[in-house]
Order: structure tokens, then sequence, then C-alpha cells
């Protein structure tokens, strides 16, 4: 009865999956939009978080050595750009793709327009959902995290980072649209780096925020489908044609 009860959960959790998946295609199909279900994952860092502990090591480096043999830090060096885990890796800006992939497992979609569909909202915070986004030649990292500001009072932040330079993210601009029941809800705006931390972009609020309630009235039976669009600026379209 144990292993029947059990694989008769699973079973139902594959079921409830495809269908969450079906009725998500089926509503954006007409767009031509790819379906991503991504199912959610609490977050491990939050202790002391990365930002500060970057911002420490800022710190102390303005503080005379010690030893004149310490070593030094390569400013090449990117820490792990994951915002899921305190992950202790170090690399550079090219090979951060293939360890979020790899280590990670994050999957990744390519296409101009994406749906991301994140499942069991209902969980309590801190919990977070990521998926990468390839598209006009770059890699995108989309995080939408469940994080209380105040206590007892859950929000949703979500924001999308570009895997390059501050300078080559001041060169798209992204859109995540909410739409449901007769109701639409966009935000626009040019995506950060990863080179800055998710944490701080949160933190700012320069991202789309939803509280309980206006997440609830987009949701569909504990799920929040996002559609996603990835444009060049037109600065650097008009830059492009001189």
């Amino acid at each position: 009865m144990l292993f029947f009860t059990q694989c008769f959960g699973a079973v139902l959790d594959l079921i409830h999956l495809r269908f969450q998946h079906y009725k998500a295609k089926r509503v954006f199909s007409a767009a031509g939009q790819l379906v991503c279900v991504v199912n959610p994952t609490h977050s491990l860092k939050y202790a002391p978080t990365r930002c500060a502990a970057v911002q420490t090591s800022a710190e102390q480096s303005i503080l005379p050595p010690c030893h004149h043999h310490e070593a030094v830090h390569d400013p090449q060096l990117v820490p792990c750009t994951c915002p899921l885990f305190s992950c202790p890796w170090e690399g550079h800006l090219e090979v951060v793709v293939s360890h979020l992939r790899q280590t990670h497992r994050i999957n990744i979609l390519q296409g101009a327009e994406i749906v991301f569909l994140a499942t069991d909202m209902h969980l309590p915070a801190p919990t977070d959902w990521i998926i990468m986004h390839s598209c006009l030649g770059h890699q995108f990292l989309l995080v939408l995290r469940k994080q209380e500001k105040y206590e007892g009072h859950p929000q949703f932040f979500a924001t999308m980072m570009l895997i390059g330079t501050p300078t080559q993210a001041d060169n798209f601009t992204y859109r995540l649209e909410l739409n449901r029941n007769q109701r639409r809800l966009k935000w626009e705006a040019t995506p950060r780096s990863v080179l800055e931390c998710v944490d701080s972009v949160i933190s700012d609020g320069d991202c789309l925020v939803l509280n309980t309630s206006l997440a609830q009235l987009f949701s569909d039976n504990g799920s929040l489908a996002i559609g996603i669009a990835i444009t060049t600026s037109k600065v650097h379209n008009a830059e492009a044609e001189m």
C-alpha cells in the first residue's frame, strides 16, 4: 500500500504539471510563444548575502595589506550569479552560462518571446523561480522571488539580468506581462547586468513588484504565467543605422 501510494502521488504530480503546461500553452500558443514550467526552489543563502560579502571585501581592500605576499583577487573573475545558493564559485563572464546550467541545472529557452510559468506560488517566502533566456545573441537571467520586505507581508519581485556587462545591458529592453481575467499588467525596463547583485535590484524596487492580492488576481490554481519579450533599445538601433 505504501508503494502504491507513493507511485500514485508521483503520477498525480506529473499529471498536474502536464495540465498546467497544457493550459499555459493553450493560452499563449496564438502568439507562438514557448512555455517553460518553472518549479520553486527555497533559497539557501539567506544568511549573510554574497553582496554583503563582496562589499566587505571591497572595504577591506582599501586598507593597506598586512603582508606583502597576500594574494591579489583577479578583478575579471565574476562570482556565481545564481541567487538561489551561496555558491563560492568564481569565473570569467563567458563561462557563467555553462556554470549555471551544469552546476545549478537551470533551464534555458530560446526565442524572442517566451512564457515563464511559475508553479506553487503559495509556498512560504523566501522562494525563488529562475530560468535563462537566450535571445538576440545573448543570455538573460529571469529571477522571480517571493520575499518578505515587511514581516508577514510577502511580495513577488521579478527582474531580468543580462549575463554581460552594464554597457551591453543598456542595448536591450525587456518586457514582463501578466494577462488574465481581462486584466493586463506590464513592466518594461532596461535589464541590469549580472555584475550587479540581484539582491540590490530587489531592495531598490527596480523590478516588477506584486503584492499577494495582486499576484492572486493573475494566478491560476497557484501558478503565475509571465510573458517575456526582449528587444534591442531604440538608442542601439539608431546607432546601428548610423
